[in-house]
């Protein structure tokens, strides 16, 4: 295999790689190349909008790192009536999204299963998963046990957060990370993500959505929290209106990591891409193509929440200088031992943000140069300068994005309706169950602006 560049890494592989499991790129590929997952779905997800979203959300998430392929067995012919893709042919979506359409009935024997809606599992010795929400809550059970959530009243992010985790578990058992994945179940709640996932809980209906956002960071991040937002039901009224700023392209290495990132877009500003796939769907747009810093200042007019996805200690502990009345930000782990981590900040608060990240300004991401890997790199002819910059690039997945992306979202309509705020959450997509969580004991009533769904 030719030399690879920085932009084009699969930041999946690169896991691979750092952790020594591969000893060159393409070994890691191949390894990617070997995963797979099949998908069965019932007859009903062609009047269920909350099983679309876990069909579609699983496959765009899935095919992106299963590179082996993703197929759903059996989908009915049907016009898709979730949010995400309204209007739209589901099969034709699902093949977009990087899916394939199985009609044999009987899914791959070596492949995982995910199951989503009132279907049996199939007869087969891999792991199955059934994936299951109800309010405020998401995940997956064992297929077989039974266990299942009511799964016809729900937010939209519970579906999406049910696909992200299923995606999890399945990267999980196939890079065999961890001996429970595929016997466990595996959710979080949304509204109280210390409690049990499985147990009823009050939560309130959603009535409120923000009117205002605005976004800071487009990649992993910034279209996690788009593709969560998207699968919220506004009815027919108006929907949130953002404001969109970073100033990269898409390369062919978003990809691997990116919901809204494909092929055709390597090239055209994220701005460009998120904010089209916006307007399709009804939402109103403007864009910022300024790197966000020091200098950056909120006008009276402009969105006074703001959702930071960016791995930059600058930028970041800038956040409270701009104006902005609430900070909701997200980061996410980087190296083979912490991709799967996940952390999230809201401001005010106790501590600020210049005093947690102003000592992380010119700090660079630890590099794995010394992995096995990099040496194959350096015999094909890679120079030091790129095998350093490739190193130093993080391993990433989009399934722990997406997560994180939910638990933002999650963030501004939990103050929306009363909740307790959070100021600092830690979590990893090996143990959503295990959720380190400081209140925000600042927080006020949100004030924001909002739309009422009433």
């Amino acid at each position: 295999m030719p030399t690879i560049s920085a932009d084009e890494l699969h930041r999946t592989a690169k896991y691979f790689m750092d952790s020594g499991k591969a000893s060159c790129y393409a070994e890691a590929m191949e390894i990617l190349e070997s995963f797979g997952l099949s998908i069965l779905v019932a007859p009903s997800i062609g009047a269920s909008a909350l099983e679309q979203t876990a069909l579609l959300t699983l496959v765009n998430v899935a095919a992106r790192t299963f590179l082996g392929g993703v197929e759903v067995v059996d989908l009915p012919k049907c016009i898709a009536s979730t949010p995400l893709y309204a209007g739209r042919d589901i099969r034709d979506v699902v093949v977009e999204l990087g899916g394939k359409l199985a009609v044999s009935g009987v899914p791959r024997p070596a492949w995982p299963i995910a199951v989503i809606g009132d279907v049996a599992p199939a007869t087969s010795d891999a792991p199955q998963w059934r994936l299951t929400w109800s309010g405020w809550r998401g995940g997956v059970t064992p297929a077989r046990s039974g266990r299942r959530l009511d799964e016809a009243h729900a937010i939209g992010l519970a579906p999406v957060l049910a696909s992200a985790a299923c995606a999890a578990e399945a990267f999980a058992y196939l890079s065999k990370t961890h001996p429970l994945a595929g016997r466990r179940a595996f959710g979080m709640s949304l509204w109280k993500p210390t409690d049990d996932w499985l147990s009823s809980v009050d939560e309130p209906e959603l009535s409120y959505l923000p009117s205002s956002l605005w976004l800071i960071g487009l990649g992993n991040l910034g279209q996690a929290f788009v593709w969560a937002l998207a699968s919220l039901d506004f009815g027919d009224g108006e929907k949130t209106t953002l404001l969109l700023q970073d100033a990269d392209r898409i390369a062919i290495a978003n990809h691997s990591t990116s919901l809204l990132s494909f092929p055709q877009d390597v090239g055209t500003k994220k701005t460009r891409v998120v904010a089209r796939w916006l307007e399709q769907r009804g939402f109103e747009t403007c864009i910022e193509e300024r790197l966000f810093g020091e200098h950056t200042r909120r006008a009276a007019t402009e969105p006074g929440v703001v959702l930071c996805g960016v791995d930059n200690a600058e930028a970041r502990a800038a956040l409270e200088n701009a104006g902005f009345g609430l900070v909701v930000e997200a980061g996410l782990g980087a190296g083979p031992n912490s991709f799967r981590s996940i952390g999230l900040h809201t401001f005010p608060a106790l501590r600020t943000t210049a005093g947690i990240w102003s000592k992380q300004v010119g700090q660079g991401n630890e590099s794995s140069r010394g992995a096995p890997a990099y040496g194959s790199l350096a015999e094909e002819g890679m120079d030091e300068c790129g095998l350093v910059r490739l190193a130093s690039r993080t391993v990433a997945v989009p399934f722990v994005g997406l997560i994180a992306g939910c638990l933002v979202i999650a963030e501004v309509l939990r103050r929306l309706h009363g909740g307790v705020g959070v100021e600092v959450l830690s979590v990893s997509a090996l143990s959503l169950d295990d959720v380190e969580l400081v209140s925000n004991i600042t927080a006020s009533l949100y004030a924001f602006g909002f739309i009422d769904l009433g």
